[in-house]
Protein backbone atom coordinates (compact mmCIF):
# COMPACT_ATOMS: atom_id res chain seq x y z
CA UNK A 1 0.00 0.00 0.00
CA UNK A 2 2.65 2.56 1.11
CA UNK A 3 4.41 1.90 -2.16
CA UNK A 4 1.31 2.14 -3.96
CA UNK A 5 1.03 5.59 -2.55
CA UNK A 6 4.61 6.66 -3.20
CA UNK A 7 4.58 5.72 -6.40
CA UNK A 8 1.42 7.89 -6.82
CA UNK A 9 3.22 10.57 -5.11
CA UNK A 10 6.32 10.67 -7.42
CA UNK A 11 3.81 10.60 -10.44
CA UNK A 12 2.14 13.86 -9.37
CA UNK A 13 5.19 15.10 -8.74
CA UNK A 14 7.16 14.98 -11.73
CA UNK A 15 3.86 15.24 -14.27
CA UNK A 16 2.93 18.39 -11.47
CA UNK A 17 6.91 19.60 -12.75
CA UNK A 18 6.28 18.61 -16.13
CA UNK A 19 3.26 21.03 -16.82
CA UNK A 20 4.64 24.13 -14.84
CA UNK A 21 8.00 24.05 -16.88
CA UNK A 22 5.71 23.47 -19.82
CA UNK A 23 3.92 26.02 -19.11
CA UNK A 24 6.46 28.33 -18.13
CA UNK A 25 9.06 28.21 -20.95
CA UNK A 26 8.60 28.82 -23.93
CA UNK A 27 9.45 26.49 -27.06
CA UNK A 28 12.99 25.54 -26.78
CA UNK A 29 15.41 26.33 -29.83
CA UNK A 30 16.50 22.74 -31.29
CA UNK A 31 19.73 23.14 -33.35
CA UNK A 32 20.36 20.26 -36.06
CA UNK A 33 23.03 18.57 -33.75
CA UNK A 34 20.11 18.03 -31.14
CA UNK A 35 20.57 14.62 -29.90
CA UNK A 36 18.00 11.56 -30.93
CA UNK A 37 15.33 12.17 -27.97
CA UNK A 38 13.14 9.54 -26.49
CA UNK A 39 9.01 10.23 -27.31
CA UNK A 40 7.99 12.86 -25.34
CA UNK A 41 5.31 10.50 -24.16
CA UNK A 42 7.66 8.17 -22.47
CA UNK A 43 7.55 8.38 -19.09
CA UNK A 44 10.16 10.82 -16.92
CA UNK A 45 12.64 8.46 -15.01
CA UNK A 46 14.39 10.11 -12.18
CA UNK A 47 18.36 9.98 -12.28
CA UNK A 48 20.97 10.40 -9.87
CA UNK A 49 24.13 11.81 -11.78
CA UNK A 50 28.00 11.40 -10.20
CA UNK A 51 29.95 14.32 -11.46
CA UNK A 52 34.01 14.24 -10.45
CA UNK A 53 34.90 17.76 -10.68
CA UNK A 54 38.22 18.08 -8.69
CA UNK A 55 37.94 21.31 -6.11
CA UNK A 56 34.07 21.48 -6.30
CA UNK A 57 33.59 21.51 -2.92
CA UNK A 58 36.18 25.00 -2.57
CA UNK A 59 33.90 26.90 -5.71
CA UNK A 60 32.65 30.25 -4.75
CA UNK A 61 28.68 31.25 -4.85
CA UNK A 62 29.68 33.26 -8.11
CA UNK A 63 31.23 29.91 -9.44
CA UNK A 64 28.41 28.20 -8.27
CA UNK A 65 25.92 30.60 -9.79
CA UNK A 66 27.48 30.35 -13.13
CA UNK A 67 27.42 26.75 -13.69
CA UNK A 68 24.20 26.98 -12.49
CA UNK A 69 23.12 29.33 -15.12
CA UNK A 70 25.03 27.38 -17.71
CA UNK A 71 23.51 24.35 -16.63
CA UNK A 72 20.47 26.25 -16.93
CA UNK A 73 20.84 27.32 -20.81
CA UNK A 74 21.73 23.80 -21.65
CA UNK A 75 18.54 22.22 -19.99
CA UNK A 76 16.59 25.03 -22.22
CA UNK A 77 17.45 24.25 -25.13
CA UNK A 78 17.43 20.70 -24.56
CA UNK A 79 13.97 21.22 -23.99
CA UNK A 80 10.83 19.85 -21.65
CA UNK A 81 12.22 16.33 -21.18
CA UNK A 82 15.08 16.94 -19.24
CA UNK A 83 14.77 18.65 -15.39
CA UNK A 84 17.35 19.35 -13.05
CA UNK A 85 15.72 18.66 -9.69
CA UNK A 86 18.74 19.69 -7.01
CA UNK A 87 22.57 18.96 -6.57
CA UNK A 88 24.82 18.27 -3.63
CA UNK A 89 28.37 19.83 -3.81
CA UNK A 90 31.00 17.38 -1.74
CA UNK A 91 34.29 17.98 -2.16
CA UNK A 92 35.42 16.79 -5.55
CA UNK A 93 32.22 15.69 -6.89
CA UNK A 94 28.54 16.85 -7.48
CA UNK A 95 25.36 14.46 -7.00
CA UNK A 96 22.70 15.88 -9.27
CA UNK A 97 19.17 14.63 -9.39
CA UNK A 98 17.88 15.08 -12.41
CA UNK A 99 13.98 13.82 -14.07
CA UNK A 100 14.51 13.13 -17.98
CA UNK A 101 13.19 10.36 -20.40
CA UNK A 102 16.34 8.99 -21.67
CA UNK A 103 20.11 8.58 -20.34
CA UNK A 104 20.83 9.96 -24.19
CA UNK A 105 19.70 13.39 -22.65
CA UNK A 106 21.87 13.44 -19.59
CA UNK A 107 24.56 12.39 -21.47
CA UNK A 108 24.11 15.66 -23.94
CA UNK A 109 23.74 17.50 -21.51
CA UNK A 110 27.09 16.84 -19.99
CA UNK A 111 28.47 16.94 -23.55
CA UNK A 112 27.18 20.84 -23.83
CA UNK A 113 27.39 21.90 -20.21
CA UNK A 114 30.62 20.58 -19.73
CA UNK A 115 30.23 18.71 -16.67
CA UNK A 116 31.00 15.23 -17.22
CA UNK A 117 28.06 13.07 -15.99
CA UNK A 118 30.62 10.08 -14.66
CA UNK A 119 28.15 7.63 -13.31
CA UNK A 120 24.53 8.00 -14.24
CA UNK A 121 21.81 5.91 -11.75
CA UNK A 122 18.17 5.57 -12.52
CA UNK A 123 16.64 5.90 -9.18
CA UNK A 124 14.58 3.14 -8.34
CA UNK A 125 13.01 3.98 -4.99
CA UNK A 126 12.96 6.95 -2.54
CA UNK A 127 12.36 6.38 1.17
CA UNK A 128 12.96 9.10 4.25
CA UNK A 129 12.19 8.68 8.22
CA UNK A 130 8.53 8.29 7.43
CA UNK A 131 9.60 5.19 5.33
CA UNK A 132 10.06 2.95 8.73
CA UNK A 133 6.41 3.91 9.98
CA UNK A 134 4.51 2.61 7.40
CA UNK A 135 4.57 -0.88 7.88
CA UNK A 136 2.05 -0.68 10.31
Amino acid sequence: MFQRRLLLLAATLVIGTSCALAQTSSAPAQSAAAPAKASSTAPMQRYVIEREIPGAGKMTAEQLRDAAAKSNKVLHDLGPDIQWVQSYVTGDKLYCVYNARSVELIKEHAARSGFPASRITPVTAVIDPTTAGSAH
